[in-house]
């Protein structure tokens, strides 16, 4: 029987005769399973915005805005090269975590928390910043620079899962309805601030 030995040290058995008849749907599952070195993956969905990186002003404005401290865990959601929450790391010992749904972007955000030194501060996490199997109830504060539409989608969910007293910071874009606490201007960019009502 031959092997086809992909990289990762996996093997695909193939029987004599049949190579050819290897369907794309297993070596495409095989790839899954043991992704190839160097091979970039492809997002789980196509992204919901174009990423565009927060302005060094507004990253340190809206942790201050926030009160960002070495006793919080801050989360990114839509985390991009993972500027926010390595800064909150970096300049206040907080921990971070960021959900990107773009690998390239999550492999980007770890080389920077690298070249920052906060490696063991912050986490990023490849996956859709909607799906309830990833878990954000250990925020006590979440940053946001999504869009109007995509933030009245995930406000049900902020709501739900974050404790009362969570701190939620967005860059540029308001929630509705849901009156902020406190805005604030930096530069051109306008950082909305709320919290989390008591249930």
């Amino acid at each position: 029987m031959n092997a086809l030995r992909l990289r990762s040290g996996r093997a695909l058995r193939l029987r004599p005769g049949h190579a050819c008849f290897l369907s794309v749907a297993t070596f495409a599952a095989a790839l899954a399973a043991s992704p190839l070195d160097g091979l970039p993956q492809a997002p789980v969905r196509p992204p919901d915005v174009r990423w565009v990186p927060t302005r060094d002003e507004v990253v340190d404005g809206m942790l201050k805005l926030a009160k960002v401290s070495s006793a919080d865990v801050v989360y990114d959601l839509g985390c991009g090269d993972g500027k926010i929450v390595i800064a909150a790391a970096r300049q206040y010992g907080a921990r971070g975590v960021g959900v990107d749904i773009d690998p390239e972007r999550i492999k980007e955000a770890n080389e920077n928390a690298k070249a920052a030194g906060v490696t063991d501060k912050v986490t990023f996490i490849l996956g859709d910043i909607f799906d309830p199997n990833i878990k954000i109830g250990e925020a006590t504060v979440v940053t946001l620079f999504l869009l109007p539409r995509l933030n009245l989608l995930l406000r049900p969910r902020l709501w739900k899962e974050l404790r009362p007293g969570t701190r939620v910071v967005s860059n540029s874009f308001d929630m509705g309805d849901w009156t902020p606490a406190r805005t604030e201007q930096f530069g051109n960019f306008t950082v909305y601030f709320w919290t989390i009502p008591q249930r």
